[in-house]
C-alpha cells in the first residue's frame, strides 16, 4: 500500500497519550520534603510486595523527568496523563504545603508545554499520605475535605496551565484491593459496611474535588475521572439477545444471576454503584435493596456533592468476559477456550473490549470517552543487539486500537487514548515483575532503551492510525479475533 494513501483512522483532533503514575515512577520517596504514603508503608512491610521491592527509587523520574519528556517528544504524544503526589505536596495531607514538590511538578508541567504536549493531570493515584490514614483514612467522613484541600492547593500551583483534570483512578480498585482483599496500600481487610463507608466517602471525595477545581481553577477546567472498567461484550455480535447480556452484566450486576457466589455478591468490580451516583445522582436501586443491611449514612446534600457535573468519562479498560443469555434471562460468562490468548499479567486478550466498553459506557453516561488507561504486561528484555523487541505489544494494541477505531466510525464519542505505559515501572504488588513500558527501565541503571513498539506507536500517532491497516513489525494485522 502507498503510504500516501492511506487513510486515517482517527480525527485529527484525536488525544494520542501515554499514562504514569507518581508512586509508580518517581521514586524520591523521601527527598525534598515529600512525606510518606500508605504505598511507603506497605512496601517496606516484609512479604507484602513480589521480591521485596519497593518504589523507593522506581524509575527516578523525580531526577530524570527531562529525559522522560524528550522520550515523550520523539514519541509525538500530544497528551500525557500523569498524577500528583498528594503527599509531596502537603507532606501530612492537610496544612502545610511543600513549596519544593509543588516547584517539580511545575517544572514538568512547563517542560512539557515546550514539548508540544498537554499535561493531564490526574489527583489521585492511590498514594494516600500516611498522617491522614492514621487519622482515619477513607474512613473518616473529613477525608473528603482534606482531599478538596489538596485539590485546591494544586489548581492554585498548576490551574494556570494545566486544563485537563481527573480526580480518581480506578476507586473500584484502591477500595476493593486496599481495604478489602487487602493486597495492595493499605492492606486492609474490612468488613463490608465499612467498605461501603469508604466508597461513600471516596464518592464525595471525587464531588468536592470537581467544586474545588471550579472555584480555583485560573483557566476553565476541563474535568473527568477514570474508574476502571467492568466490561462485557456479546458472545454472538448478531444476536440482540447477547448484546442485552452484555449491557446487563455491565450495569444490572445486582440481580444475581443463581451462580454468583456471596463473595462476588459482595465486590465493587462493577459500573453502576460508582458511575450511576457521580453522573446520575443516586446510587442504583437495585444496590439499594441487596446491599441494605450494609449501607452507610446518605446525609443531606451528598448525592448533590457526588454529582458535581464533569466533562468527560475516563475508564481504564484492559480486558472484557463474554456474555450470553441464560435460559433465566440473565447473562452468564461465556468460558474462554482451552489456550486462549494472555498477557504475562494473565488477563485475557479481548480487543473487542475496546470497541462495546466505550460504545456501552457513551450510551448510557452521555458523556465523551477517553481511553485513560490500555496496554500489556509482557516479558521484556535488551536483546542481544541492543533493542528491546516486543511484537506481542504492537500486534495487541494494533487489535486494540483497530476495535477502537471501529467504535468511532460508528459514532461513539472517544477523544483520546492513553497507553498504559509510558515506562516499565513498580507495578503495585506485583513490583518489577510486570513490564508495561514503551520504553524498557534498566531498573539498576535506570537507563532508559525505547521499545520496537515505541517507534511503532510513534508511526500511528503520526499518521491519526492510518498504519494499522497495513500491519506492523510483527506481521500484518490479521481481522480481529472473535470473542474468547
Amino acid at each position: 500500500m502507498n503510504p500516501h494513501k492511506m487513510i486515517p483512522m482517527f480525527p485529527a483532533d484525536f488525544a494520542w497519550g501515554a499514562a504514569t503514575a507518581a508512586y509508580q515512577i518517581e521514586g524520591a520517596w523521601a527527598e525534598d520534603g515529600k512525606g510518606p504514603s500508605v504505598w511507603d508503608l506497605m512496601s517496606h512491610q516484609p512479604g507484602r510486595i513480589w521480591s521485596g521491592h519497593n518504589g523507593d527509587i522506581a524509575c527516578d523520574h523525580y531526577h530524570r523527568w527531562r529525559e522522560d519528556v524528550a522520550l515523550m517528544k520523539e514519541l509525538g504524544l500530544k497528551v500525557y496523563r500523569f498524577s500528583v503526589s498528594w503527599p509531596r505536596v502537603l507532606p501530612e495531607g492537610v496544612g502545610r504545603k511543600n513549596e519544593a514538590g509543588l516547584a517539580f511538578y511545575s517544572r514538568l508541567v512547563d517542560a512539557l508545554l515546550e514539548a508540544g504536549i498537554e499535561p493531564w493531570v490526574t489527583l489521585f493515584h492511590w498514594d494516600f499520605p500516611l498522617a491522614l490514614y492514621r487519622r482515619g483514612g477513607w474512613l473518616n467522613r473529613e477525608s473528603a475535605e482534606w482531599f478538596a484541600e489538596y485539590t485546591g492547593v494544586v489548581a492554585d500551583a498548576l490551574s494556570d496551565r494545566v486544563t485537563h483534570w481527573m480526580t480518581l483512578n480506578e476507586p473500584q480498585v484502591f477500595l476493593g484491593h486496599g481495604h478489602q482483599l487487602g493486597v495492595h496500600a493499605p492492606g486492609l481487610r474490612l468488613g463490608f459496611d465499612d467498605l461501603l463507608l469508604a466508597t461513600h466517602h471516596v464518592l464525595l471525595a471525587h464531588g468536592r474535588a470537581v467544586r474545588s477545581l471550579r472555584e480555583r481553577a485560573r483557566k476553565r477546567p476541563f474535568i473527568g475521572w477514570a474508574p476502571a472498567g467492568n466490561i462485557a461484550t456479546p458472545a454472538d455480535p448478531d444476536n440482540p439477545r447477547d448484546w442485552e447480556a452484555a449491557r446487563m452484566a455491565m450495569f444490572d450486576w445486582f440481580a444475581d444471576p443463581p451462580t454468583r457466589t456471596p463473595s462476588e455478591s459482595h465486590s465493587l468490580w462493577n459500573n453502576s454503584y460508582f458511575n450511576d451516583p457521580v453522573i446520575f445522582g443516586h446510587y442504583p436501586d437495585a444496590a439499594l435493596k441487596k446491599w441494605h443491611a450494609w449501607l452507610p449514612e446518605v446525609q443531606s446534600g451528598d448525592m448533590e456533592t457526588i454529582h458535581a457535573p464533569i466533562d468527560f468519562f475516563g475508564v481504564n479498560i484492559y480486558s472484557s468476559s463474554t456474555q450470553r443469555l441464560d435460559e433465566n434471562g440473565r447473562p452468564a460468562a461465556v468460558p474462554a477456550p482451552q489456550g486462549y490468548p494472555q498477557t504475562f499479567f494473565h488477563w485475557a486478550v479481548t480487543p473487542e473490549s475496546l470497541y462495546y466498553g466505550p460504545r456501552f459506557l457513551a450510551e448510557r453516561y452521555r458523556l465523551p470517552i477517553y481511553i485513560t488507561e490500555n496496554g500489556l504486561s509482557s516479558m521484556d528484555w535488551i536483546a542481544r543487539d541492543g533493542g528491546v523487541h516486543d511484537p506481542g505489544r504492537m500486534d495487541f494494541m494494533a487489535r486494540y486500537l483497530s476495535e477502537l477505531a471501529r467504535a468511532v466510525a460508528d459514532g461513539v464519542d472517544v477523544r483520546g487514548y492513553f497507553h498504559w505505559s509510558l515506562l516499565d515501572n513498580f507495578e503495585w504488588a506485583e513490583g518489577f515483575k510486570q513490564r508495561f513500558g514503551l520504553v524498557f527501565v534498566d531498573y539498576i541503571t535506570q537507563k532508559r532503551v525505547p521499545k520496537d513498539s515505541f517507534h511503532w506507536y510513534a508511526e500511528v500517532i503520526r499518521t491519526r492510525g492510518a498504519t494499522l491497516s497495513i500491519g506492523h513489525g510483527a506481521g500484518a494485522l490479521a481481522a480481529p479475533p472473535g470473542p474468547l
